[in-house]
């Protein structure tokens, strides 16, 4: 990709802050959404809940990427932390959306975070991005989430939907909670184990993006989950292996409903995605396997 101007929403979370940094490093001029007054020359003001975003900041980018959203695992799943969960998403999205929209020169792409929570439980069927969305809470969620980038769409910018996996990371996200566990000699299967993870290193997320933001033909959605999703059984065994660690404290189902709450069926359920699109459009992945994705980061 040539040197260009890319404009990131979400750029102090686990994906965001990644990305910026393999940008940046690559000479690339940044520019970050921040819910403040700017206090740097790179950054430009937005706030999402009032939908509002200074589009001047976004004029000469080439891409807009929004990583942005409250965190899905951080708290427990009430009516209230639910409605942060979807509003920090669609209204973020939608203001960034038409921020594009109105540029007289819009960005090359719209790069919007989505989730493989849209398919639901897949229990052991494996599902690309032609399956339909399941119903509920994250389906619903994710859909309402892709189609509020609709102003960039009918503005004619290239977008890209990036549904992401579980992150293969030391800190942040779902893994960030297991890491700890595991190294303490606490880890092990949840549930009864058979329900499948759709993981993904953290350097081949930060990488397909940078693929998408660049490949000019591709739009739509895109599953960005490693070639061969395992097991919780599998991935918790694998934990253990990679940090020399015993594998063998299960958390039963019951516990895990009453600690987390509704959220428990996102942990529990079995989510088998494989990122159809993103192979066959010829990205290789750096660390496909889980165990090579762990000692990456551990």
């Amino acid at each position: 990709m040539e040197t260009s101007r890319i404009a990131v929403a979400g750029a102090s979370g686990l994906i965001g802050s990644a990305l910026v940094r393999s940008l940046t490093a690559d000479g690339h001029e940044m520019v970050r959404l921040v819910r403040r007054t700017p206090r740097a020359k790179d950054e430009v003001e937005w706030d999402p809940e009032r939908q509002y975003v200074d589009a001047a900041g976004l004029v000469g980018c080439d891409a807009v990427v929004n990583l942005a959203g409250a965190g899905i695992g951080d708290h427990r799943w009430t009516d209230e932390y639910k409605r942060k969960i979807r509003d920090s998403r669609l209204l973020g999205t939608a203001a960034l959306a038409e921020a594009v929209a109105s540029l007289d020169r819009p960005p090359r792409v719209f790069l919007n975070g989505s989730a493989m929570g849209i398919y639901g439980d897949t229990g052991e069927r494996a599902v690309d991005e032609s399956a339909p969305p399941a119903i509920g809470f994250l389906p619903s969620l994710c859909v309402e989430w892709e189609e509020a980038a609709a102003p960039a769409e009918e503005a004619g910018v290239r977008t890209v939907f990036a549904r992401t996996g579980l992150v293969v990371a030391a800190k942040g996200g779902a893994w960030g909670r297991l890491f700890p566990l595991f190294k303490a000699g606490l880890g092990g299967r949840m549930g009864n184990g058979r329900q499948y993870w759709s993981y993904i290193a953290l350097h081949d997320h930060v990488a397909a993006l940078r693929f998408l933001i660049d490949s000019e033909s591709l739009s739509g959605p895109f599953n960005l989950t490693a070639p061969e999703p395992l097991t919780n059984r599998e991935i918790t065994a694998a934990m253990g292996r990679a940090l020399h660690r015993p594998a063998v404290f299960a958390v039963p189902a019951p516990v895990l409903r009453i600690v987390l709450g509704e959220m428990a069926q996102e942990v529990l359920g079995s989510q088998r995605v494989v990122p159809a699109r993103l192979l066959e459009s010829g990205f290789t992945f750096a660390l496909p396997g889980i165990e090579e994705a762990i000692r990456a980061v551990r």
